[in-house]
């Protein structure tokens, strides 16, 4: 049955009460009809898709599985946990399986070509022809067939198309199987656009924070949290329930690609980082709440990556066969729990814990003392069961990373499959053994049959009720993560809410903010910063060589201004003629040198294994080890990792040239750098050629000028260190933090974790004591 006006709504619902007083109110918008119970929960549902309303003791309920009788899955009075086991007892292991998916990315609308690609009734997105709201044949075909709720949403063309979309997407859902709705999610988006002006009085698009790193370098959880909070409101704005976020390994490897996505080596400085973070996104406030701090506000936050992934040999990282070890010299296994079971798993706020986390693609080498298996983190039951589950009594749900149940084709691509340590065992194998070990959900899979396919293995080794149990187990998880967000009761958007909360201007300021806070000052000689205002600066062009990215797509090369000059001008005179200049300015991005192999090294009768570098020039590992710690795959015919003796360079190496051409063209006059930067990387390659060196994590442009221009004073720190060169980073454990010999400056100055400039000097602060080494 279809309602299309409130009056009809009405009627029905009077006629159903028998005699008892109403207990809520009905209010139509447009094709969606919201019902607010008096003391209770607020009902939101689409009039297409035939679900009715039942009534009891006045209140309104749905009736999501259309069966005329309230459920206790249904019984929004009732406890989660309650309503997750009836609704879990009541799926099929169809549908549970389904439950266990998480959708491969999706792109709003989809793209006609290449990885985020979609189509609409056959045909690719063409604007003008198709709304960008609607749903693609694919994401049909997984939600109603494969019974797949959990997706990851990419990039979305505006808020409002978000929402839109998104009451699509629960609209379609609430009128099939057992109504469940739709739990999506993100990979973080809140990054800055460089070039971006940023005005207090103007919105945006989503508010831009700094990095990880840079909030990491703020050393204040309170800014952090802040964060957690603002990117809550925008998250659930958009339609989004559950972040795939913190990133809280320890990065102990300074090399590793992912280490601008974490918090810094130190543990306890992640730890108190990752429990503001997860506090601020899953704590809901005020009548937003329905239970223990969960409710309508609330973000499931998914920390990563159990049990840490930063210690990958030589710097290399698991997205790729060539970096699946995660290898332990140090001895220090257990240091890489520390931001999870000191942080993500004990919250100060009243959700108590993160409510998911994700394992990570590594292979964690020769650290299971009860199975002995090396296999990737998802499929290793003593890392999983015994360490997780048990040790850490973590009860929420573990979902693997994208794609490790894909087939393993080449060493060096981004979008292979990453069944470390299993490659030989087929798509339903590999589900099982994942399932056994004790994950619940399955990152980058659209379709439900290799689940199924595990289960019917589960039945014929364990019998099928203990499979059924094991099953529901794992559906119990996730729905209580559903419920707790509320989206049973509402999962719809007031679009004019959407527009005027994502990007608003108070959630713009506190980003900016937190940018300013998060830039490192690490040299100042003489006092050469701040900059006299009205003085002239150069700012030298940048090359890019030509590049392909992760996803294969590719920038040319190009020699442009590496900032927003109309942002330069409005704090300095400028020149394109370093002889009329009173400053240089050059913006440069930190090395680098790629993932640590080489097919052309491979063509060469070499194994492929080449050095990752810190350093712009040359580099030579002539200490790299003779034989890696770790080895072996099924499309290698050796296990001897080793790049010793082995050359790279960046390819910014352009960047150092910039640098140093610029201060012979400025003729001793002062010359400042400003990195962009990622990874740690050695600054004797250039830092006693310059007056001034700030450090920034991705921020806008506008920031550093704040800064240089003494509008703002620094007061950031360093998260990481600083390595004095390239031998002190081949000679430290990877597993290991703070176990480098740090840059020494010509002021002096030692660039370790915790360090950064003010205006007076070396900052010496409550922080610097606080996350001690």
């Amino acid at each position: 049955m279809k309602y299309t006006n409130t009056i009809l709504l009405t009627l029905f619902l009077s006629c159903s009460l028998k005699g008892q007083s109403q207990k809520y109110t009905i209010e139509q918008k447009g094709s969606l009809a919201f019902i607010q119970n008096k003391g209770g929960q607020k009902i939101g549902y689409s009039n297409t898709s035939g679900i009715k309303i039942l009534t009891a003791n006045g209140w309104a309920f749905k009736d999501l599985n259309k069966n005329g009788k309230l459920d206790k899955y249904e019984d929004w009075r009732l406890p989660i946990d309650e309503r997750a086991k009836d609704l879990a007892s009541k799926m099929s292991i169809e549908q549970i399986a389904g439950l266990m998916l998480y959708s491969a990315h999706q792109s709003i609308p989809a793209r006609a070509g290449g990885y985020f690609a979609g189509t609409y009734k056959g045909k690719p997105f063409k604007d003008g022809d198709v709304n960008p709201e609607e749903l693609t044949d694919q994401q049909m075909q997984f939600l109603e067939k494969d019974n797949l709720r959990h997706v990851l949403v990419t990039v979305v063309k505006s808020p409002e198309v978000a929402a839109k979309w998104n009451n699509n997407l629960q609209a379609f859902v609430e009128g099939i199987g057992l109504g469940v709705p739709a739990n999506n999610s993100s990979d973080p988006r809140h990054g800055t656009l460089a070039s971006a002006e940023y005005n207090a009085a103007a919105g945006g698009t989503i508010s831009m924070w700094p990095g990880s790193l840079g909030l990491a370098a703020t050393f204040d959880p309170a800014i952090v949290q802040k964060f957690g909070e603002v990117a809550a409101a925008e998250y659930r704005a958009l339609g989004i329930t559950t972040a795939l976020s913190p990133q809280v390994d320890i990065a102990t490897e300074p090399r590793w690609s992912r280490v601008s996505g974490t918090f810094g080596e130190n543990p306890y400085l992640a730890s108190a980082m990752a429990q503001a973070y997860i506090d601020g996104f899953q704590t809901s406030l005020g009548k937003k709440e329905i239970a223990n701090g969960w409710g309508f506000g609330s973000v499931n936050a998914m920390v990563k990556h159990w049990p840490g992934g930063g210690s990958g040999e030589g710097g290399r990282d698991a997205h790729y066969a060539n970096g699946k070890f995660a290898v332990y010299p140090g001895n220090n296994f257990a240091q890489h729990f520390i931001p999870f079971t000191e942080g993500a798993f004990k919250l100060k706020g009243k959700t108590k814990m993160a409510s998911a986390v994700m394992p990570y693609y590594t292979i964690s080498w020769n650290q299971d003392t009860k199975n002995k298996e090396n296999v990737g983190n998802s499929y290793n039951k003593y890392i999983i069961n015994d360490l997780l589950r048990e040790k850490y009594q973590f009860d929420g749900v573990a979902c693997t990373d994208w794609s490790i149940t894909h087939e393993h084709k080449v060493m060096d691509s981004f979008l292979d499959g990453k069944p470390w340590g299993l490659e030989k065992l087929n798509e339903g194998e590999l589900h099982y053994k994942a399932l056994m070990a004790g994950v619940d959900q399955f990152g980058g899979n659209n379709a439900a049959g290799p689940i199924i396919e595990a289960y019917t293995m589960g039945v014929k080794e364990h019998g099928e009720a203990w499979m059924r149990a094991r099953m529901e187990k794992s559906a119990v998880r996730l729905l209580r993560n559903i419920f707790r967000v509320g989206v049973f009761e509402n999962p719809y958007l007031d679009i004019e809410d959407t527009r005027q909360t994502v990007g608003k201007p108070e959630f713009m300021q506190a980003g900016y903010e937190a940018q300013l806070k998060s830039i490192v000052l690490l040299k100042n000689k003489g006092n050469v910063l701040p900059l006299q205002q009205g003085k002239t600066v150069y700012v030298p062009k940048r090359y890019t060589p030509k590049s392909r990215n992760f996803l294969g797509i590719e920038t040319p090369e190009s020699l442009e201004y590496p900032v927003n000059m109309n942002i330069v001008k409005k704090y300095f005179k400028v020149t394109d003629n370093p002889e009329e200049a009173d400053y240089a300015l050059v913006f440069v991005n930190n090395p680098s040198t790629g993932i640590g192999y080489s097919k052309d090294d491979v063509a060469a009768g070499g194994n492929g294994y080449v050095p990752i570098s810190l350093q712009y020039g040359e580099y030579k590992a002539t200490e790299a080890r003779e034989v890696s710690i770790a080895g072996g795959d099924v499309l290698e015919n050796f296990t001897n990792r080793s790049y010793k003796n082995k050359s790279i360079k960046a390819s910014n190496i352009t960047d150092l040239s910039m640098i140093l051409e610029t201060k012979e063209k400025m003729k001793g006059k002062p010359v400042i750098v400003s990195v962009s930067m990622d990874n740690p990387m050695i600054f004797n390659e250039f830092e006693k050629q310059v007056e001034g060196i700030l450090v920034n994590f991705k921020v806008q442009d506008q920031a550093i000028f704040e800064l240089l221009a003494g509008q703002k004073e620094p007061s950031a720190l360093l998260p990481l260190q600083m390595p004095a060169n390239m031998s002190t980073v081949e000679k430290q454990a990877e597993d290991v933090p703070h176990d480098m010999l740090a840059h020494k400056d010509s002021e002096g100055n030692v660039y370790d974790f915790g360090f950064g400039l003010n205006w007076k000097g070396v900052i010496k602060d409550a922080r610097t004591t606080l996350f001690k080494k």
